[in-house]
C-alpha cells in the first residue's frame, strides 16, 4: 500500500511529524514501512507558462520556436521539439537555473542558432512516472489544464512536493489499505484526531427521483454477496479528473483514466471499499434491476480487456437480469463499460465474500486492486459512506446529478464483536503494570468502545478491525500503542523441558551421516512418477490403488509413488547419460499408499522408506589399478551392515525373490530382536536383469527398507567395552555341506554353540568344485576364543570348539574338509 503523505495530512494532523519519523512510529507500532520515497527528485524552479506562440524553426524540421508567458514582465523564447506543442496550451517551464532530476541543469542555449531561454518539460524530465499516464502525453510535453494560473510553482501543482510511504502490510491489517484506515492508525499512534470527509458534500440532486423507486436489487447469492448498493447518476460528461487527484492517484502507483474512473478508484484507496461504474443506458432496462447470482453452467462473459470467458458456476457474477455485466469483486463487463459517451451512471457498492473473489481472481488470472481489497474482507461500516462520497465527486467533477437516496439490498448485517479483558491478563502476557486507565486510554485512541467497571473491561472494536477476535488480539494492541521498547524485560516462568531429537529424528540423522561416511551421496527425488514406473519394481507396502493427481502437468509426473527405487534408478540413468558411471546415492523419502482403486474418499497413507543404489567401479581409475574392480552385491551388503550396527540392530538375512530384483542375488532383511523375534525391515539385492535392459544399465545393487521398522528396531545407546587384557585362541575350521545350505545359519550355529568363551565368527572362504561335488561347498570359518579376566587353556579351547563341531554337524550335516 502506497500512502501519500500529503494526502494524509487530509485526515489527521501531521504537524511536527516529518514522513521518515512516520515511518519510523508506523514500524514501531506494527506497521512495517518498507520504505520513503520522495516524488520531487530534483526539480527547483519550475513554474506554469502559457504557450503564446509556436513558430517552426527556420533551420530545423523538428524543432518549434516558441513564446511562452511564465508571468514576468516578458514572454521567454524556448526553442521545444515536443511534437504536441502548441499554441495556447499551458504547460510546465524549467526556467534557466532550473534543475531537473539526474542532475540536469538549464542555462540559456542556442539551438540551430536560435536562442532558447528556458525548456519546455515533459512528464519523464519533471521525474513523474510517465507509465501512469496516456501514451501521447508520454511521449511529448505535459499539458496542464486550462484553467491553470501562469506562474504557479509546478511542484506543488503537481503534488510532486510529496513523500509516499510503502507499507508492507501483514493479512490482518486490511484495515489499513485505505487512507482513511492508515488514518486511524497514525491518528492512534500520534494521540490525535481524524477528520473524515463530508460524504455529501458536493451532491446535486435530481429532483425528487429517488434511487430505490428507480433500481430494484435482488440477491440470489446470498451466502457470496451479503449486501449490495447503488445509486443512480444522469447527466455524466466524461473527460479527465482534476489535477489534484490524478497526482494522488499516480502517488499511489494507479494510472488516471477520466473523471468516472478515477473518483471510484480514488474512493476506493480512501476508503478501501472498491467500486464500480456501470453505464446505466447499456443495460436492461436503462439500469432498472440488478440480479446478483452465480454464473449458470456454460456461461460466457466477455470482461473489460476484451477477453470471452467460460465462467463457471462458483463464480459470482453481477447482471442486469439479463446478461452477466461484471464478475463480482473482480472485474466488468465490456458491454456496460463506461465509454466517452455515457451520461448515465449506475455506481456499485457492495460487499463480497472474500473466498468467492479470490477463486475466481485466481482461476481467470485476473488480480487487481479491487480483488485483493475485497479477497481479505472490506469493512460492512464503508458500503454506504464510499458509495455517497463517490456520488458527490461524481456530481462535482462531472457534472452529474443523482437520485435520492440509494437501492441496496442487504442479508447481513454483521455487528461488532464485543471481547472481554482483564488488566491482570494484559499485565501477565506483557510483564507491565499498567493499569486499568492506562488501558482505558489506549484504546480511546484507537477508536475502540469500552464499557464494565473496575479492571474487568468489555472492548467493543469498530468493524473496520475485523481482526479483532480474543483478547490476546486486543493486548497486542495494547503493546503496540503502549511501545514495544517501554515493555520491561522479565525472566520466562514456569516449567522448562530441554529440546530433544525424537527417535525417529536421531536414527535419520545417524543414517545420513552413516551412509555419507560409507561414499554414498544423498538424493531427492520427485514424489509423483508415472503410473508404469510406479509398478517397476513392486514395493515394500501392499498397495493396490494409486493416488492420482487430478491436473497433472504431465504424464511423467501423474500418480504419487509407491517406492523409492524408480526414482534412484532415474536418476543413475540421469548421470550415466552424462557419463557418470560410477553412482552411489541414497534417499530418505515417503511414499503413499491407499487401499482405494477409484476415487479417494480418504486419506492416504503416508511411509518413510530409506532406499539405496550402487553401480559401476568400487573404486576410482588410478594409475596403479588398471582393471577397476565392479561394485557387488556384498558391496552394498556391507554399507547397509555398517548402518545397522551404528543403530545397534543385528540383522539377519533370508534368500528371497523380490518383484523387480534378481531371484539369485537378493534377500529379504531381518532386524533380530533380543528376544530372538524377528522384523522385516525391506530387501536387498541386485536390479533384475530385465529391468537393467530396460533402463539400459549395468549391474546395479539396491536396497529399500521400513524406516518405521528402523526406528523401533533401533538401540540408540552408547556401547563401550574394554581393550582386552588376556591374549585371544584363534580357530579356523572348514565345513562340508549341501549348497543350499546358507552360510549365516552355519554362523548361527557356532554362536549358539560356542559358548562364554567365543568371542566372534566370520566367514572367511567359500569354495565349490568337482572335488567337492555338484552339490556340495566348503565354507571356512573363522573362530575367535577369549576370557575376559584370565587366559583360556588349550582344554578349555578344545572343549568349545568341539561342541562347535558337533553342532554344525547335527544341524546341518557339515563334514570337516579334509
Amino acid at each position: 500500500m502506497y500512502v501519500s503523505y500529503k494526502w494524509l495530512e487530509q485526515y489527521v494532523n501531521l504537524n511536527g511529524v516529518s514522513a521518515k519519523e512516520l515511518a519510523e512510529k508506523l514500524t514501531r507500532g506494527g506497521v512495517e514501512v518498507d520504505g520513503v520515497e520522495a516524488r520531487n527528485l530534483g526539480v527547483v524552479k519550475v513554474v506554469v507558462g502559457h504557450v503564446v506562440e509556436k513558430e517552426k524553426h527556420p533551420d530545423a524540421d523538428k524543432l518549434n520556436v516558441c513564446k511562452v508567458d511564465v508571468g514576468e514582465a516578458e514572454h521567454l523564447q524556448i526553442v521545444c521539439g515536443a511534437p504536441n506543442v502548441a499554441a495556447g496550451q499551458k504547460v510546465p517551464v524549467a526556467l534557466v537555473g532550473a534543475s531537473l532530476p539526474g542532475g540536469l541543469a538549464i542555462k540559456r542555449a542556442k539551438l540551430r542558432g536560435v536562442e532558447s531561454m528556458g525548456m519546455i518539460c515533459s512528464a519523464k524530465e519533471l521525474g513523474l512516472n510517465d507509465k501512469l499516464l496516456p501514451k501521447e502525453i508520454q511521449e511529448g510535453i505535459l499539458v496542464l489544464p486550462e484553467g491553470t494560473d501562469v506562474g504557479t510553482d509546478a511542484v506543488a501543482l503537481l503534488g510532486i512536493d510529496d513523500e509516499v510511504l510503502d507499507l508492507d502490510l501483514t493479512p490482518n491489517r486490511s484495515d489499513c489499505l485505505s487512507m482513511i484506515g492508515v488514518a486511524y492508525e497514525v491518528g492512534a499512534l500520534l494521540g490525535r484526531d481524524v477528520a473524515l470527509p463530508d460524504v455529501e458534500e458536493g451532491v446535486v440532486l435530481d429532483g425528487g427521483a429517488t434511487t430505490s423507486d428507480r433500481v430494484r436489487i435482488e440477491i440470489e447469492a446470498g451466502e457470496d454477496c451479503p449486501h449490495y448498493a447503488a445509486r443512480l447518476i444522469e447527466g455524466v460528461t466524461i473527460g479527465p479528473s482534476p489535477l489534484w487527484m490524478q497526482n494522488r492517484l499516480m502517488a499511489a502507483g494507479v494510472r488516471p483514466i477520466n473523471n468516472v474512473v478515477d473518483i471510484t478508484n480514488y474512493v476506493m484507496l480512501e476508503y478501501g471499499q472498491p467500486l464500480h461504474a456501470f453505464d446505466a443506458d447499456t443495460l436492461a432496462g436503462n439500469g432498472s434491476r440488478i440480479v446478483v447470482r452465480h454464473a449458470r453452467a456454460g456461461e460466457r462473459m466477455t470482461t473489460l480487456d476484451g477477453q470471452d470467458r467460460a465462467l463457471e458456476p462458483h463464480m459470482l457474477l453481477i447482471t442486469d437480469g439479463e446478461r452477466g455485466i461484471a464478475l463480482a469483486g473482480v472485474m466488468g463487463g465490456a458491454d456496460s463499460e463506461v465509454t466517452p459517451g455515457t451520461t448515465r451512471i449506475l455506481l456499485e457498492s457492495a460487499r463480497f465474500a472474500g473466498r468467492s473473489v479470490r477463486r475466481t481472481s485466481r482461476e481467470l488470472g485476473l488480480r487487481s486492486e479491487a480483488s485483493l481489497r475485497f479477497e481479505k474482507e472490506v469493512n460492512p461500516e464503508a458500503v454506504i459512506p464510499a458509495l455517497n462520497r463517490a456520488t458527490a465527486l461524481l456530481c462535482k467533477y462531472a457534472g452529474g446529478r443523482a437520485s435520492q437516496g440509494h437501492a441496496e439490498a442487504v442479508l447481513d448485517a454483521p455487528a461488532p464483536r464485543t471481547v472481554p479483558l482483564t488488566v491482570e491478563r494484559v499485565n501477565e502476557l506483557l510483564g507491565t503494570s499498567l493499569t486499568a486507565s492506562d488501558v482505558r486510554e489506549v484504546f480511546a485512541r484507537l477508536g475502540f468502545a469500552v464499557a464494565g467497571s473496575g479492571d474487568a473491561l468489555e472492548v467493543t472494536a469498530p468493524l473496520r478491525r475485523a481482526d479483532m477476535v480474543r483478547d490476546v488480539d486486543l493486548i497486542e494492541e495494547i503493546a503496540r500503542l503502549y511501545g514495544y521498547d517501554n515493555i520491561p524485560t522479565t525472566l520466562v516462568r514456569g516449567a522448562t523441558t530441554p529440546g530433544a531429537l525424537t527417535k525417529a529424528q536421531r536414527v535419520a540423522r545417524e543414517t545420513r551421516r552413516t551412509l555419507t561416511g560409507a561414499g554414498l551421496h544423498e538424493a531427492v527425488t520427485y514424489s509423483l512418477t508415472a503410473e508404469g514406473r510406479a509398478d517397476a519394481l513392486g514395493g515394500l507396502f501392499a498397495s493396490p490403488g494409486r493416488i492420482r493427481l487430478a491436473m497433472p502437468m504431465s504424464e511423467d509426473r501423474s500418480v504419487l509413488r509407491t517406492s523409492v527405487l524408480p526414482h534412484l534408478l532415474e536418476a543413475v540413468v540421469h548421470n550415466r547419460n552424462r557419463n557418470v558411471d560410477d553412482v552411489a546415492l541414497f534417499e530418505l523419502g515417503s511414499v503413499f499408499l491407499t487401499e482405494e482403486t477409484g476415487a479417494l474418499t480418504s486419506l492416504p497413507v503416508e511411509r518413510r522408506t530409506l532406499a539405496a543404489v550402487v553401480t559401476g567401479a568400487k573404486s576410482a581409475a588410478n594409475w596403479s589399478d588398471n582393471g577397476r574392480a565392479k561394485v557387488d552385491f556384498y558391496d552394498l551388503k556391507g554399507r547397509l551392515e555398517k548402518l545397522t550396527t551404528h543403530l545397534g540392530i543385528e540383522t539377519a538375512y533370508v534368500a528371497s525373490a523380490p518383484t523387480g530384483f534378481h531371484p539369485g542375488r537378493s534377500a529379504d532383511v531381518f532386524a533380530v530382536l533380543a528376544d530372538g523375534s524377528r522384523v522385516k525391515l525391506g530387501r536387498i539385492g541386485q536390479i533384475h536383469p530385465a529391468v537393467q535392459a530396460e533402463w539400459e544399465l549395468d549391474d546395479t545393487y539396491a536396497f529399500e527398507l521400513d524406516f518405521e521398522a528402523l526406528v523401533e528396531s533401533a538401540v540408540l545407546r552408547a556401547n563401550y567395552e574394554p581393550l582386552p587384557r588376556y591374549p585371544a585362541a584363534s580357530r579356523d575350521i572348514a565345513v562340508v555341506v549341501d549348497r543350499g545350505v546358507p552360510a549365516g545359519d552355519l554362523v548361527a550355529t557356532v554362536r549358539e554353540a560356542g559358548g562364554a568363551y567365543l568371542e566372534s565368527v566370520r566367514v572367511f572362504d567359500v569354495y565349490t568344485g568337482e572335488r567337492l561335488g555338484a552339490d556340495k561347498k566348503s565354507v571356512a570359518l573363522a573362530l575367535v576364543y577369549r576370557h575376559g579376566e584370565r587366559t583360556l587353556t588349550d582344554e578349555e579351547v578344545t572343549g568349545a570348539h568341539d561342541a562347535v563341531t558337533a553342532a554344525l554337524a547335527s544341524k546341518h550335516g557339515a563334514e570337516l574338509r579334509k
